[in-house]
C-alpha cells in the first residue's frame, strides 16, 4: 500500500466511512477506490482519471483535494499526451466528413423543397386559369337580356330585365391553434456535490452532450425507481452524445469544463473548472 493510499484510507477509517458508502458519494466504482488506496492505478480507467478520481476521494472523507494531489504529485501518475493526441485523431476526421454530408444533404433538401413549392403554385394557376377560360364564348363574355331565348325569364310589368345573383358563400372558420408548452429545465438545488436539476413540460428526457474539450469520461445512470447504468466511457473531442430517459436520470462528468451538456434543449452549467461533476435531473410529469 502506497503513502498516499495509507493517508486516504486513515481519514476513511477515522470517519467511519465504508467502501461501499464512499462509492455511493463519489459515484466511483469500489473496486477503483481500493486500487487507489493499495497505490495500483493501473486499474483505473486512464491516468487521465487518476487525478480526478483522487479529488473526489480526498473531497468526500474530508481532506483538501488540491493539497492532497500537490503533496504526492511525483507519486500520481501524469496523464499520456501521445494516447490522447492518437486518440482524438479519426473522432476528427469522422466529425468533419460528417458536418461536410450533413451540410450536403441539408442544400439538396432546401433546393428540392423549393423547387416543389414552385410546381405547386405553378400547377394552381394553371388549372385556375383553365377553369375561367371554359365555357367562354369566342368573342366575349355574352350579355344576357330579356331578348335572350329560353334563358332569360318572363319581363316585369315595367320592363326591367331580372338580375342574376351569385349565391353567398358562407364564411370559412378559422381553426384556433393549440398552445405550445415549452419544457422548463431548472436548478433547484446543490447537495453533497450534486446539483439537482426539476425538468417540466415534458414526457422525458433528453440529455445531449458535447465534448470541447480535449477529452471527458462521462456515465448515465436512470434513477426512476431502481437505478440502472444506461452508457459510460471516455468521449473524445468532437464527438457528441444523446440519451432519452422516461425518468430521471443520474449523469457524471470526469472532467466538467471540457464538454457542453443540453437537456431538453436548456443548456446546464457545466462550470469552468477541470474536476468531477454530478448532475441529478428529476422529470416532473403532470
Amino acid at each position: 500500500m502506497s503513502e498516499l493510499g495509507l493517508l486516504l484510507k486513515k481519514a476513511r477509517v477515522e470517519r467511519k466511512i465504508s467502501l461501499d458508502d464512499l462509492q455511493e458519494v463519489t459515484k466511483i466504482r469500489k473496486a477503483y477506490l481500493e486500487a487507489i488506496e493499495e497505490g495500483n492505478y493501473k486499474v483505473l480507467p486512464g491516468n487521465f482519471y487518476v487525478r480526478a478520481f483522487i479529488k473526489s476521494y480526498a473531497e468526500a472523507v474530508g481532506l483538501d483535494p488540491n493539497e492532497v494531489v500537490r503533496m504526492y504529485q511525483n507519486v500520481i501518475p501524469a496523464p499520456a499526451p501521445e494516447a490522447n493526441i492518437e486518440t482524438m485523431t479519426k473522432p476528427r476526421v469522422s466529425s468533419r466528413n460528417t458536418e461536410r454530408f450533413s451540410k450536403w444533404a441539408s442544400n439538396i433538401m432546401m433546393i428540392s423543397f423549393v423547387i416543389l413549392i414552385l410546381g405547386i403554385i405553378y400547377y394552381y394557376v394553371n388549372a385556375n386559369y383553365e377553369n375561367s377560360t371554359k365555357g367562354q364564348p369566342a368573342g366575349g363574355t355574352q350579355r344576357i337580356t330579356d331578348k335572350t331565348e329560353g334563358a332569360a325569364p318572363a319581363p316585369s310589368a315595367a320592363g326591367s330585365s331580372i338580375a342574376l345573383s351569385e349565391p353567398k358563400k358562407a364564411p370559412v372558420p378559422t381553426p384556433t391553434p393549440t398552445p405550445v408548452t415549452k419544457p422548463e429545465v431548472k436548478l433547484v438545488s446543490s447537495e453533497r456535490g450534486v446539483d439537482y436539476y426539476a425538468v417540466t413540460n415534458s414526457g422525458k428526457l433528453t440529455i445531449e452532450l458535447k465534448v470541447t474539450g480535449d477529452a471527458c469520461w462521462a456515465e448515465v445512470d436512470s434513477v426512476a425507481g431502481e437505478k440502472k447504468l444506461i452508457e459510460q466511457g471516455t468521449f473524445t473531442n468532437g464527438q457528441a452524445k444523446s440519451w432519452e430517459v422516461d425518468g430521471s436520470a443520474y449523469m457524471i462528468l470526469g472532467k466538467a469544463n471540457a464538454v457542453e451538456v443540453k437537456v431538453n434543449g436548456t443548456s446546464i452549467n457545466v462550470g469552468d473548472a477541470p474536476n468531477v461533476k454530478r448532475f441529478q435531473f428529476d422529470l416532473q410529469k403532470s
